[in-house]
């Protein structure tokens, strides 16, 4: 038996909403736990399935872990069962969880060695693991990879400080190395680092339990190695990918909706990129209102050619709202091309949309231009599949706006990244339930 959502769409929704934790965070912080051996205390923790799976691997490793309260945990990593990492066990849960590739620094660093079996996660093309590997190597692990098995190997009699500039500003590849060269002896130089919000609370987080690293919040972070990190007390950001997708999704069903508890000052250039796509929306204390509107209006730039929305490193705008993006400008008034530069295969879900009536042309694997209906003729209900976490939410948008009834199967792996979607959706008036099938 599978599960599905049924949706009946075309309801105006109202009231307020609260992002949850933000996932992609979570999966860093939870890793860093393993650095010291004092009590490490983390709210606002997302109740998803990749960030329960980590905890469920660092239970394995007989960190200590205490339920405090709702999305509130105690961490205490004082007695680390090291012999699980090698185990059958692991390589069978580590696999199954792209995040357990951040394990790898704070072991190497915590115990000078580490082992890895190839991760799994979504399907959205190739994420190479080469950035984590080539920055252990640079601050002295020894590096093997064993195809046979589909494991990773990491030894290091010491790490040492070193001047690393990084092929690609990768976010999971910049925190594993940050974690790794905490503990290392001397200065690291990280240059072309990732610079997103989620890796400046890590950073921030590692400074209150010792570490001293400088330049947060730029492409280049200056690591002064430590001898050992203390405990401390975090709480999470909100997850800007679920902010950003209720306010498309207010958009999309005409609705009038507060997103509360937002940070404004960490969403970066996203509110207006959706004020681009002429949404309207404003900041309240630390809240984003958006009014009901009939409809919403593309921009062009300024000499009058078609906008352009594309996906950069931070502070660029994420790729993970650009499939929320796409399915908005299907209901505007204008034309956008939608360029996905960073992975490969994250596209392909238009044609479900293109199912639903939207007017869309796929360009190649990267590129699509979406012709807005402007609300004038909407989507209509389909049976469809979700393809990964990301296309997922966009397709649930897309339901919630169409007429009719729309059934969305393969929703565990809406499940892995969005606590309680529907229940917490039901509470703003959505029409949604889930069915087994």
């Amino acid at each position: 038996m599978s599960n599905a959502f049924e949706i009946r769409g075309g309801k105006k929704l109202s009231g307020e909403i609260t992002p949850q934790g933000a996932k992609n965070e979570a999966l860093q912080i939870l890793c860093a736990v393993l650095l010291t051996e004092d009590e490490v205390r983390i709210s606002n923790i997302p109740d998803i399935k990749d960030v329960n799976k980590l905890i469920d691997i660092l239970q394995d490793f007989n960190v200590k872990v205490t339920k405090n309260g709702k999305g509130d945990y105690t961490f205490k990593a004082d007695e680390v069962n090291f012999d699980y990492i090698k185990s059958q066990e692991f390589k069978k849960d580590g696999a199954k969880l792209r995040g357990s590739v951040m394990i790898l620094g704070p072991m190497l660093a915590r115990f000078g060695e580490a082992y890895l079996p190839t991760p799994g996660g979504d399907k959205i093309g190739r994420r190479r693991l080469d950035t984590h590997f080539q920055g252990f190597v640079e601050l002295g692990a020894e590096f093997t990879y064993d195809e046979e098995e589909a494991y990773y190997s990491l030894r290091a009699k010491e790490l040492k400080g070193k001047f690393i500039l990084l092929e690609e500003a990768s976010v999971t590849g910049t925190a594993n190395i940050v974690m790794a060269a905490v503990l290392a002896k001397g200065k690291t130089s990280i240059y072309n680092a990732a610079c997103e919000p989620y890796l400046q609370q890590l950073c921030k987080m590692l400074n209150r339990m010792g570490a001293n690293i400088s330049g947060i919040g730029s492409n280049l972070l200056i690591v002064e190695g430590v001898d050992k990190l203390n405990g401390t007390d975090h709480r999470m950001l909100p997850d800007m990918v679920e902010i950003g997708s209720w306010i498309g999704l207010a958009a999309m069903t005409k609705s009038e909706i507060t997103i509360k508890d937002v940070n404004w000052n960490e969403l970066g250039v996203i509110p207006n990129t959706f004020r681009k796509l002429g949404i309207e929306l404003e900041q309240r204390g630390d809240d984003i209102y958006i009014p009901s509107q009939e409809n919403y209006k593309i921009q062009k730039f300024i000499d009058g050619s078609i906008l352009t929305v594309s996906d950069a490193p931070w502070p660029g705008f994420t790729p993970d709202l650009l499939s929320i993006i796409l399915v908005v400008a299907t209901q505007a008034k204008g034309s956008v091309l939608i360029h996905q530069k960073m992975f490969e295969s994250r596209l392909f879900f238009v044609d479900k949309l293109i199912d639903m009536g939207a007017q869309i042309i796929l360009c190649d694997p990267h590129r699509a231009t979406v012709i807005g209906m402007n609300q004038e003729t909407p989507l209509r209900g389909t049976s469809m599949v979700s393809p990964d976490i990301r296309a997922g939410n966009a397709l649930l948008i897309a339901a919630l706006s169409a007429e009719g009834k729309s059934i969305i199967q393969n929703i565990e792996q809406i499940d892995r990244g969005y606590e309680n979607i529907d229940e917490r959706l039901r509470a703003i008036g959505a029409d949604i339930r889930r069915i087994e099938q």
